[in-house]
This record gives C-alpha cells, structure tokens and sequence, in this order.
C-alpha cells in the first residue's frame, strides 16, 4: 500500500500525453453535445391565465411543452389518449411547479394553502385514431370555455403498424399525425380566433426531408397506402403537417391568429423510440444509448422551439413558417410547393367533411392572395 501511495505522489501528470488527451476528448463531446442540445427558447415571457391545449401531454416533449406553459402562468389542458397517465402527469407538473414557488406568494397570501394549487394544469381524454374521440374533445372544450389561446398538436406516432388501419379507415400515421390534428385545429377555430392573439402550433420533423407525395392523392389513401414502410408513412404526414401549416396561414391571414410548425429535433427519451428497431434488443439498447446521448437532444431541449412558438412576442405576426431551434428554417422543396399546398389542403376538407362532421367555407379555403380561382379537391 505503501509503495502504491509512493508511485502517485511521484507521478509526474506531465510525462505522458494521456492526461492531454483525456482532457481534449471530455472537451470534444462536451462542444458536441452542446451543440446537438440546440438554442433554448429566448424569452420568458408570462401568459397569465392563457389557455393552452397540448395534446400528448402526458409524457416526454408534450409533458415539458405543458410544464414549461405552466410556469409561465397560463392554464394548461393535457389532451391525452391515456386519461389516467395524463392525469398524473398533470399531478407532477402541479407539484413541481409548486416546488418551486414561495409559499410566500401562495394565493392570497394565505401561508397555509399549497403552492401546487396556483396551477390550473387539468387532463382530457383525447384519442387521434378516432376522428369521434377529437369530435367530442372539441365540443366539450368549447362547451367550457370562452375562448382558447394557443393550441399546440404535438400528439403523434412512430413506427406504427401500416397493416393495420384506424377505426376510420386510414393508415395510422396520416391519421393521427396529420389528418386528426388538423380537425381539432378547425374544430377550435371559432374559440381561437376570439383570443386576443390566437396561435396555432402544428409539430413537424426532420424526416418530413424524406417524404414524397403523389400531387394526384396528397393524402396518399390509395390502395398502395398500407404498403408504405413506418418510416416511410411517418415522414409523408410530417410534409403534410408542414404543407397544410403553408396554406392554413393563408387562409387565417385576415384574422388575430397565427399557425407555424416545428421540428423538436432528434430526440431521445420519449415513448416514440418503443417501436423503433434500435430498441428490440438489450445489447442494441447498451450500445446505441452512448450515442443517442450524444447526438440527441433530452425532452426539454426538444420542447424548446413549440414553447417559443407559443410565447415569444415577437413572432405575433410571424405565420406559416417552419422553426427548427428557434429559428425559421428551410423545408425541402416539397415542403416549399404552393400548389401541393393547396392541393393537399382541399383534398383534407373534402375528406374530412365526408368522413366526419366538419364543415368549412371552403372558398375562403382556396383564396391565395392576388389568386382566388377556386381549388380543385379531387
């Protein structure tokens, strides 16, 4: 022991490079991962008492959207699939954000009354894959409040089973990324659009790069639909959620409300990867993990853009854009296309009035600025 003790308190640090480089390479992923984690929301600016609608709120991004709202003040309704996750979920935001708060400022004053109740952070069953689920989750939010503020669809589905279609009859991933947000979000039109500033917040990716859409069936509901791979049905409904965010703020651009989307990213630590083919084994799991640590943001990193979106002051006027670490960014050129835009747009109302309760002024819908021959939704 003693001889052991001699060798380290005669170790000169500086006779050998592996100090050096022990210290270049924690240098090297420590710039790697700080650049991967992306820009944090800019502001911090309160919305008291705003009410905002995040579906898949009960977990991961959605769970640190409402969080973050939350501590800013404004009310929160978790849309979720599982009313009991989302019931708790909603008992841990309130609890932590009243960890946080002085009991001090409890309301009133009153030192006895539990911080954890200033929060108004409240679950609702909600469920994409049934266009009644959304029909109903729409009326009953109307039904008890006045108005809404900010709607953030951020509900969605990786690595579904294409074989299997939805209790409405579409493939998975284009009904509960894209087709069901996109009828919560006219359903609630009405009460967004008595808001002071009504925003709109649609959730995108980076795979929407990868997608093709066919111009002649946008909504890719033809007999080859449940031929598509996950993967590959994934991407097509995030260029859809980009493509209907383009023509939606066209039509909205005579009102107080905005719509924008975003991508949070690559993100780790969320219930998408559970299906995902990186995580069907343990020894995958073990040697990707180091990696996706690395390379991907966490939760809160990915929720970062969605809660600028639905806070920032200076983007009141900012509509139909694509946001990628807080900044607007460049889609691809399928993403950029005006008439695949609108194409897609008319063929949703169509479908969608056919297949559900929805109506829409669907001249209004084909207006295009200085272009206002009517759209053809076939």
């Amino acid at each position: 022991m003693e001889r052991l003790l001699t060798i380290f308190e005669n170790a000169d640090p500086f006779s050998t490079w592996w100090p050096t480089i022990a210290a270049v390479a924690v240098g090297i992923v420590i710039t790697v991962r700080t650049i991967m984690s992306g820009q944090r929301c800019p502001n911090d600016n309160q919305i008291k008492k705003q009410i905002v609608v995040v579906t898949g709120g009960n977990s991961g991004i959605g769970f640190e959207i409402a969080k973050a709202l939350g501590g800013r003040g404004a009310r929160i309704i978790l849309a979720c699939r599982n009313l009991t996750a989302g019931e708790r979920a909603a008992a841990i935001i309130k609890r932590e954000l009243g960890c946080h708060t002085p009991l001090a400022t409890a309301a009133d004053g009153g030192d006895n009354i539990n911080p954890a109740e200033r929060y108004f952070v409240e679950a609702r069953h909600l469920d994409l894959s049934s266009f009644r689920s959304v029909h109903q989750f729409a009326a009953r939010l109307m039904s008890e409040f006045e108005h809404i503020d900010v709607l953030v669809n951020n509900a969605g589905l990786v690595f579904g089973d294409t074989r299997v279609p939805t209790p409405d009859g579409f493939e998975q991933h284009s009904q509960v990324n894209y087709l069901a947000p996109f009828l919560l979000t006219q359903l609630l039109l009405p009460h967004l659009k008595r808001a002071e500033q009504g925003r709109i917040v649609f959730v995108s990716a980076h795979a929407h790069q990868a997608a093709k859409i066919d111009f002649d069936d946008p909504l890719n509901v033809g007999t080859y639909a449940m031929k598509f791979h996950a993967r590959d049905a994934f991407a097509h409904s995030k260029l859809a959620v980009i493509l209907a965010t383009r023509w939606l703020a066209k039509v909205l651009k005579d009102t107080s409300v905005t719509v924008n989307c975003c991508t949070p990213g690559l993100v780790r630590g969320t219930r998408h990867l559970r299906n995902s083919p990186l995580m069907s084994a343990f020894c995958v799991k073990v040697i990707t993990y180091p990696w996706m640590w690395l390379f991907m943001k966490n939760a809160v990193e990915g929720a970062q853009c969605a809660i600028r979106l639905a806070t920032d002051p200076q983007l009141k006027q900012v509509t139909g854009e694509y946001f990628n670490d807080c900044e607007i960014a460049p889609t691809s050129e399928a993403g950029q296309d005006k008439e695949l835009a609108k194409k897609l747009y008319m063929q949703t109302i169509k479908t969608l009035e056919r297949v559900t309760k929805l109506t829409v002024d669907t001249e209004a819908c084909t207006m295009d600025g200085a272009d206002t021959a009517a759209g053809n939704g076939n």
